[in-house]
């Protein structure tokens, strides 16, 4: 997950969706009934039998923060993964000394494919696009095009929702839709950011839409572990003074004993 400001949310949809602050507490998500009554999905259900799970991550650690339970789940039943990495999250530590953009394209890579194996991941591809980090708005009609190339007809797509309140997570978003809709394919979304600006109550959500995955106590651990391995985003910069990119607030929304999504 990439680092947001206030100053980075650009485009009017992404304004309305404002990331600041610690955001609704997860405490308030835990409160409500909401979450707890929505319908569970199961990963077959999610991933028949001979199709393929595609994730498209925008940053490195968006897939295992987002379904890494349910990766970890659809290993296990023996169902094929890939994931593209759209970007290497290079823009997570804004003027660091500590992490500048050359040492986080080398990192970060190495934490995810350390995250997978935490996971357990098997029949597992990784594909690295390389495309500019926290420049959503202009990589959106490339990436469309390179995913495009990357599609199967049997093909079930994960990508972050198109109104997450993070403008790279919405242009990926909005280009895995453009390039599924080419294909008629199944496309299913993830809400990330979504738990920070929206509450229980918010009608902007489209609850009709979600579906719970429940975790079970082995692959909630394993999904924790994993978390675990992007150490460049847990810790805080000494050189910059900046928080870490996951404080406990966030990762307390992200890791719950079950995971969202949109169908």
């Amino acid at each position: 997950m990439a680092s947001v400001s206030t100053r980075a949310l650009t485009g009017r949809s992404v304004r309305s969706r404002k990331i600041s602050g610690e955001g609704t507490l997860e405490a308030a998500w835990q409160g409500s009934t909401r979450l707890n009554a929505l319908p569970e999905v199961a990963p077959g259900e999610l991933v028949p039998l001979g199709a393929r799970a595609v994730v498209v991550a925008p940053h490195p650690d968006d897939e295992v923060l987002g379904i890494g339970g349910l990766l970890a789940r659809l290993s296990e039943i023996n169902r094929n993964i890939l994931i593209i990495a759209v970007t290497d999250g290079t823009a997570s530590h804004p003027d660091s000394r500590e992490w500048p953009p050359e040492r986080l394209a080398s990192v970060r890579p190495q934490e995810t494919r350390e995250a997978l194996q935490r996971l357990h991941l098997r029949q597992v591809q990784v594909v690295r696009l390389g495309l500019k980090d926290g420049d959503g708005r202009h990589f959106e009609p490339a990436l469309s095009e390179r995913l495009s190339r990357h599609l199967q007809p049997s093909d079930i797509v994960f990508v972050t929702w198109r109104y997450d309140g993070h403008p790279d997570h919405e242009a990926s978003g909005r280009a895995a839709h453009s390039a599924v809709s080419a294909l008629e394919l199944p496309c299913v979304e993830v809400p990330l950011w979504t738990w920070h600006w929206a509450s229980p109550d918010d009608t902007r959500v489209p609850w009709s839409r979600a579906r719970r995955i429940v975790l079970d106590e082995d692959t909630h651990a394993r999904k924790l572990r994993a978390v675990q391995a992007f150490r460049s985003q847990l810790e805080p910069d000494a050189t910059t003074g900046q928080a870490a990119v996951l404080p406990a607030h966030v990762l307390a929304r992200l890791t719950r004993p079950f995971e969202v999504v949109l169908m």
